[in-house]
């Protein structure tokens, strides 16, 4: 009888520990679920305490709405603008300026970068002048586009152009020039033609630092979109 015992003991033991294995596993997952929901809470803590802290100050004339309305004022006519289809009006018209000014100067920051990677009299000859002109803040050159091109659409296009051109331009030129020396190696040891080593070796290894720049360029053909829709602009988010 005990023998008999014994073996059920030892039979058990594995059922047993996978049970309270799968217990101990449902404890931590649910200890990590309560720890990610009290993170997210916590994230949430100070701006709804800063919005209820702002509103409250609105409704008892603290803060002027001239100067900064509440935040159910500015919910209410969010929701208005979208009713009536004026917000999406002029969301249009600024995603076409970006878009319009981003390949303008995406497309000649891509082509540049790729001729002056390519050729070095390309680079001695232009870009010294474009490393300088790059040092140049967008908002410093908003008078002179003014003056240049007027208030037109013109103006806002080449201005956010501007700023898509240099951050493509950079990228693409370092990408092509920090191409591995160890794989010019090995494209003449299996004797790549030029248009090879381009196509095969150069443009490949290139590409991430390409991609970053495209990134960059469209992020600041957002923010330059800011900038060009003050120049007394009627139309637009901005």
């Amino acid at each position: 009888m005990q023998e008999f015992r014994r073996e059920a003991l030892v039979n058990n033991q594995p059922t047993i520990s996978f049970a309270r294995l799968k217990v101990f596993k449902k404890r931590i997952s649910d200890k990590r679920e309560s720890s990610q929901l009290l993170i997210i809470i916590k994230r949430w803590v100070f701006p709804a305490f800063v919005i209820v802290l702002w509103e409250l100050s609105g409704l008892t004339g603290l803060i002027s709405e001239t100067l900064l309305p509440r935040p159910s004022v500015i919910f209410t006519t969010f929701l208005d603008l979208i009713q009536t289809g004026e917000l999406l009006k002029h969301f249009q018209i600024s995603l076409l300026r970006a878009l319009g000014g981003f390949l303008l100067g995406g497309t000649l920051g891509l082509l540049v970068g790729l001729a002056v990677g390519f050729n070095q009299n390309f680079e001695q000859t232009i870009d010294p002048t474009l490393q300088m002109l790059r040092t140049i803040p967008t908002l410093a050159v908003i008078p002179l586009f003014i003056l240049w091109f007027g208030f037109g659409e013109v103006s806002k296009i080449l201005l956010i152009a501007k700023g898509a051109f240099f951050p493509l331009y950079v990228n693409t030129f370092l990408g092509i020039r920090g191409v591995d020396s160890k794989l010019f190696a090995v494209a003449k040891v299996l004797e790549f033609s030029r248009w090879k080593q381009i196509t095969l070796l150069i443009l490949p290894s290139a590409l991430p630092n390409i991609l970053l720049g495209f990134r960059l360029s469209l992020g600041v053909a957002w923010l330059a979109l800011v900038a060009a829709e003050l120049m007394g602009s009627s139309e637009g988010v901005g």
